[in-house]
């Protein structure tokens, strides 16, 4: 095919900005997209996309685990096996990837998570890192990426209250918040029910609820691409469904107008990228060999490479194309792999009595309320043994028929004592969410499997991981936080805690982080702080796979910012002079 001077390897939220950004500036952008295109309409028409069997249970945008999935294990020395269905996180597949089925709840990390390291030594000493945990900086400081938030929150419309805005605290919003520079671009959502008695018992025993920042539109609204925003309906189809009313940021919604009719500009869909043609001799790609819809093998040239694909994607088609040192476990040698995290989730559910009516079918992805006391550095760790937190929150996601049926824990499964619990207590219960961090230990990591095959003949991907003892203990000490707030809210109170080792069966999120993170040597991590690869300066990694530790809030909002953050390194200094934008 003839050559490109950037080929976008999948088109999700990270893929459109970089399109949009790279072609403004006047260069060629090819994009590969291994699933089918997809647009508001007619793809996600009511009553189509209300199907709650046919997209939340039968998991109908995600990935076909028949044609590439990965294996699992918990520990070195297990036998991996493959996941034959999605269970513990779902990504998808189809232009725009994961960002049509998410939520919208769209948070920003905190100053000290990206400098962990040297924020927890300073703070505490050594002795607050646990033996195993491979804790580091991220080499980028919120300073820095803090316009690149603002300008994803503004591309994406969030709804939200600021909490300190340039350094003086806001009151309704979340004071624990580093300065922002503006105002969200649009007010929060309006309040369920149940996240208002969360809330109401939250500032009761001490703690700081806010409106969770969401990018389900509060109120019709043009973004700086000129793409138009409606508000939200609380249709309760959200998570797992594309959104019928252009009211959920994706980007369909929020980037592609902008980019139609782009001579500069190519979208290719059911395209299989199978590796990044590697020139080790020079140390950079020359473009990507892909298969197309009808099976052919095709190369790509490319004078520039971006990995835009899902966490998982991005780090597969490293170690398939030979592009850094696979990580070793048991060296610690290596960065390709390294640094897998996860998520830490637990929470806590209050049965009222039937006169609590909270309409649980009203729902929106993000509509609800959450505290950051026990976030992060947000509170002395000093004895307690771990280091991380997690947000405490109550959304109103929607309460559908088939997966909503709250029960209390001693209610049997089935039958008609099961029944009558389910009418008894779906208007009436409450459900707290603890969103835990989940910190890198040297056993978790991922690499390619020496037994099993993809469709096309390649190794899939394997994982290896469960949650460390630190995670561990911030769970339960989180969970005990949310119990305090529960009990507060009356009713019948219980926690759900993390127990166990980690399953890749019941959902959890879909928040997969690492594996070729960023850093600030080629020694500790795969790519720098502009998230060039160290060893291949025209290959570029997007997403969350370059965080070397994921803290306790959900990661898009830092996805988007340092997509931007790259973005402006490529556009404005590598591209009119490719080389390494950092020293080894």
């Amino acid at each position: 095919m003839p050559s490109v001077d950037v080929v976008l390897v999948g088109f999700g939220w990270t893929g459109a900005l970089l399109a949009k950004e790279l072609t403004d500036a006047g260069h060629s952008v090819l994009a590969l997209e291994r699933g089918r295109g997809r647009q508001t309409v007619p793809d996600w028409q009511t009553p189509a996309m209300h199907d709650e069997l046919k997209y939340a249970v039968r998991h109908g945008l995600m990935q076909d685990t028949s044609k590439e999935t990965l294996t699992f294990r918990n520990f070195e020395g297990q036998e991996a096996l493959p996941m034959r269905q999605l269970g513990s996180f779902l990504p998808g597949t189809g232009l725009g990837g994961a960002g049509v089925h998410w939520n919208g709840q769209t948070y920003r990390f905190q100053e000290s998570d990206f400098i962990l390291r040297s924020h927890l030594l300073r703070r505490y000493g050594a002795g607050i890192i646990a033996e195993g945990l491979t804790i580091q900086d991220w080499g980028i400081t919120y300073a820095e990426l803090e316009p690149y938030y603002d300008r994803f929150e503004k591309i994406c419309g969030i709804g939200g209250k600021a909490g300190n805005l340039r350094g003086a605290i806001q009151p309704g919003g979340d004071p624990f918040e580093a300065p922002r520079s503006d105002e969200y671009p649009n007010p929060p959502l309006e309040m369920p029910h149940a996240s208002a008695l969360f809330a109401r018992a939250a500032a009761n025993v001490g703690l700081h609820p806010y409106p969770v920042p969401a990018a389900n539109a509060s109120r019709p609204y043009r973004n700086p691409y000129g793409c138009e925003m409606q508000p939200c309906n609380f249709c309760g189809f959200c998570e797992r469904f594309g959104c019928e009313h252009f009211a959920k940021a994706s980007p369909q919604v929020c980037v592609l107008p902008a980019l139609e009719g782009r001579q500069n500009f190519e979208l290719r869909t059911g395209c299989q990228v199978t590796r990044v043609n590697y020139d080790r001799t020079s140390r950079r790609a020359t473009g990507v060999t892909y298969v197309d819809a009808r099976g052919r093998e095709i190369e790509q040239p490319a004078g520039m490479v971006a990995l835009c694909a899902f966490a998982f994607h991005n780090v597969r088609l490293l170690l398939l194309s030979g592009i850094g040192r696979p990580y070793d476990p048991n060296t610690g040698e290596g960065v390709v792999g390294k640094n897998y995290t996860y998520q830490t989730m637990s929470g806590a559910a209050v049965f009222h009595d039937a006169s609590v009516r909270i309409n649980p079918y009203m729902g929106a992805g993000a509509a609800g309320m959450v505290a950051q006391d026990y976030n992060g550095e947000n509170f002395d760790h000093g004895g307690l043994g771990f280091v991380g937190g997690a947000y405490i929150a109550a959304y109103m996601t929607g309460g559908r028929p088939i997966q909503h049926h709250p029960v209390p824990s001693d209610t049997p499964r089935w039958g008609a004592d099961w029944k009558r619990a389910v009418r008894e207590h779906y208007n009436s219960t409450v459900a707290i969410s603890v969103h835990g961090s989940s910190m890198p230990h040297r056993g978790n990591h991922l690499d390619l499997d020496p037994t099993y095959r993809d469709a096309y003949g390649n190794p899939l991907l394997r994982l290896t991981f469960d949650f460390p003892a630190n995670d561990r203990l911030m769970s339960d000490f989180l969970t005990d936080r949310a119990m305090e707030v529960a009990r507060a809210m009356g009713g019948r109170a219980e926690a759900s805690r993390r127990t166990g080792h980690y399953s890749v069966v019941p959902y959890q999120t879909t928040h997969n982080t690492g594996g070729a993170i960023m850093g600030t040597n080629p020694q500790e991590s795969a790519v720098n702080r502009y998230l060039q690869c160290w060893d291949a300066h025209n290959v570029f990694v997007m997403g969350a796979t370059v965080f070397p530790h994921n803290p306790g809030y959900n990661p898009t909002d830092t996805v988007g910012a340092l997509a931007l953050w790259a973005a402006r390194a490529i556009r404005d200094d590598y591209l009119p002079n490719p080389r390494p934008l950092v020293d080894a």
